[in-house]
């Protein structure tokens, strides 16, 4: 079965996924997301070749996936250095404690 023409499915799954996985990067299902809108967007420019029709929707999902990994690695990394940066803040007896030693650990203290 051959697909409609003006048609590529495969390319407009991958914007979406990409799209999506931009708005979710900072809960880390975006790179999730991102890697397979990757993996969508190379299968529908290969489907281009054949059908010559979402060249540019696959070239925008692969982009906008892989600006979705980059943004979920980018803020993990944050993440990951900011809990290093603040662990000795973990155990404070009110909110206000733990503002003050985090502002204090951030500003070199």
């Amino acid at each position: 079965m051959r697909p409609q023409a003006g048609r590529n499915g495969l390319a407009t799954a991958a914007v979406v996924l990409g799209i999506t996985g931009l708005f979710t990067s900072f809960v880390f299902v975006g790179g999730l997301l991102g890697a397979i809108g990757v993996v969508l967007g190379v299968v529908g420019l290969r489907a281009t070749r054949r059908t010559g029709v979402g060249r540019g929707r696959a070239l925008t999902g692969v982009m906008t996936s892989i600006l979705a990994i980059t943004v979920s690695v980018l803020f993990a990394f944050f993440m990951a250095w900011y809990a290093n940066k603040t662990q000795e803040c973990y155990r404070p007896d009110s909110f206000q404690e733990y503002v003050q030693c985090v502002r204090g650990h951030l500003a070199g203290n």
